[in-house]
């Protein structure tokens, strides 16, 4: 052992005590095994200090003689008791959070309080050679005590043990606890804290937690239910219903395919009937987007088929019109067309069927005509390197073939029926000079069909690759150094 450190053992060791907080504060918590690496290096240091100076912490402190060498001693042995404990529990702590990770952090806090608790009790022992037996009936008494006065604080605890244990939820679960919904962001003594969708923060006792009904949106994983209830006039035939509701289902792309979604029949009334599409997204924050979709797509899906969601203040009821004229009042490009032109360009449109893999344009040819979408799902096809992948669905009331009608372009994708599918057709002959006349109709057409070239080109493109950058520690990681 060095001259110095033989010579000065005290103020060595009160060097270490402070080297190891400065060395704990200064080390990034990104460098953990490192950090626990220099607290045992430091505590073992600090160790053979006291040992090699006759200052063992088993036993009461030295220089009886000299008081003020007996205290300094009394304090460092002391601290070994407290320093010692102290590492443990980072130690346990690490060893912890590699198994079960932040959800035991509870239990990590409740190991440090029982070893902090051995290690006072061991020092008021060996250290000060107090009798330990008296003590601990008198902090047993004063245990009970504030045991009774802290009964639900401490039911929150045991409770908060039991919910790390069985692990009903964990960090960043999104759950459900008495009705109350959010995502976890803590799980402490005494509460479990939820954000919910709202932005809001909900604390929720852990005995109220432990008791209540929990529903966790996150088990099993990448897997979240959404569900929509929509009421139909009765008269509507079911199976007409429920087929519309099963193309809008196809036509939602966010819906997993395996659990399949799924339509029932809820519940009727002399008022309406409900149905209920049920299925699943893979993540949590899709379920508010996908909802909405599905209610468009079946609600156009629905309006195709002659069904209309029930409406609690129902007018009059409409005037008898074909499909075609019908189709140009839903279509959000040709339903600004006034009421006589919408009559004339009805009589315009023929009908057509696909069946379900039918194309109906192919990527590469020029169309000399429109398609308006009338029921049904229709697939969009891209291909990247060789690959074709399916870019988009589509669904009552949306054109194929602009490109053609406006450029005289040919279609970027692929158009086949992914269902049964009836579309109207209009001609390039009759539908070009409606285009020349309304400018409002054009511009809405070329809107679209710029969106569709760059959708295409985002898709197809690969994406720009990120120069790594290089640099000393990536040279020596390469080595193996």
């Amino acid at each position: 052992m060095p001259s110095f450190i033989a010579d000065h053992p005290m103020l060595c060791a009160v060097a270490l005590i402070f080297i190891d907080i400065a060395v704990w504060r200064l080390i990034s918590a990104d460098l953990a095994n490192w950090k626990l690496a220099a607290r045992l290096v430091i505590f073992a240091v600090f160790s053979v200090v006291l040992f090699n100076d006759g200052m063992n912490p088993m036993q009461t402190a030295p220089y009886a003689d000299d008081t003020t060498l007996h205290l300094a001693a009394t304090a460092l042995q002391i601290g070994w008791w407290l320093f010692a404990a102290r590492t443990l529990t980072v130690l346990l702590g690490a060893v912890m959070m590699q198994r079960v990770g932040h959800t035991g952090r509870l239990l990590q806090d409740l190991m440090g309080a029982v070893i902090f608790l051995i290690a006072i009790i061991a020092a008021m022992a060996y250290v000060l050679d107090l009798p330990v037996k008296g003590v601990l009936a008198t902090s047993g008494a004063v245990a009970i005590i504030v045991g009774l006065a802290l009964q639900s604080t401490l039911s929150d605890v045991f409770s908060g043990i039991v919910l790390n244990t069985t692990k009903p939820y964990q960090i960043d679960d999104w759950i459900s606890i008495d009705g109350t919904e959010g995502r976890v962001t803590d799980i402490d003594w005494r509460a479990t804290r939820l954000q919910t969708s709202q932005g809001s923060l909900a604390v929720i006792p852990n005995s109220l937690a432990a008791k209540a009904k929990i529903i966790n949106f996150s088990r099993p994983a990448d897997m979240f239910g959404l569900a929509v209830s929509l009421q139909v006039s009765p008269h509507a035939r079911p199976q007409t219903v429920i087929e519309a509701l099963e193309r809008a289902m196809q036509g939602c792309r966010p819906l997993l395919a395996q659990p399949a979604p799924s339509v029932a029949f809820k519940a009727s009334t002399s008022g309406g009937v409900e149905y209920e599409i049920s299925g699943f997204v893979p993540a949590m924050g899709l379920k508010r987007e996908t909802r909405n979709l599905l209610y468009d797509l079946a609600y156009r899906h629905l309006q195709a088929a002659g069904v209309g969601l029930l409406s609690a203040t129902e007018g009059s009821t409409p005037p008898a019109v074909s499909g075609a004229r019908a189709l140009l009042e839903r279509s959000s490009i040709f339903s600004t067309l006034r009421q006589e032109e919408k009559d004339t360009f009805s009589q315009n449109m023929t009908l057509h069927t696909y069946r379900a893999g039918e194309m109906i344009l192919a990527a590469g040819e020029v169309s000399d005509h429109l398609f308006i979408i009338e029921s049904g799902v229709v697939s969009v096809l891209l291909v990247k390197d060789g690959h074709t992948f399916e870019a988009g669905r589509m669904g009552p009331g949306e054109v194929i073939g602009e490109s053609g009608v406006l450029s005289e372009q040919a279609a970027l994708a692929d158009f086949s029926a992914k269902t049964y599918c009836t579309l109207y057709r209009i001609e390039n002959e009759y539908l070009k000079p409606c285009l020349d006349a309304r400018h409002d109709i054009g511009e809405a057409m070329k809107a679209l069909l710029d969106f569709r070239r760059h959708a295409a080109q985002a898709l197809t493109e690969d994406a720009p690759v990120v120069p790594v950058k290089k640099g000393f520690l990536q040279w020596l990681r390469k080595r193996g150094l």
